[in-house]
């Protein structure tokens, strides 16, 4: 059975919504509920990818204390130019 865009888009906000780690809960939920209706089908693909990724390495790619993967540079990009206030990490 194949996922319908829609499907897919309310699966990848759940993912992002359940995180290992709160702080990951807040920034991902918040970018995907602002976001992911307007990706490709390209982009909702390499966004759940990144999802697939370890937590703390993702918080660690957007708060720039880790090296980003090339293939995620610009999504991580977009993901922290988002993060602001509490959700922000220092």
């Amino acid at each position: 059975m194949t996922e319908t865009r829609d499907t897919m888009i309310k699966r990848l906000r759940m993912r992002s919504m359940r995180r290992g780690i709160k702080e990951m809960d807040l920034i991902l939920s918040a970018f995907a509920a602002e976001q992911l209706t307007g990706f490709t089908d390209e982009a909702l693909e390499l966004y759940d990818r990144l999802l697939t990724e370890n937590d703390h390495d993702i918080y660690g790619w957007i708060g720039g204390q880790l090296p980003v993967p090339e293939a995620y540079l610009d999504l991580v990009t977009q993901i922290s130019a988002s993060a602001h206030g509490v959700t922000r990490p220092a």
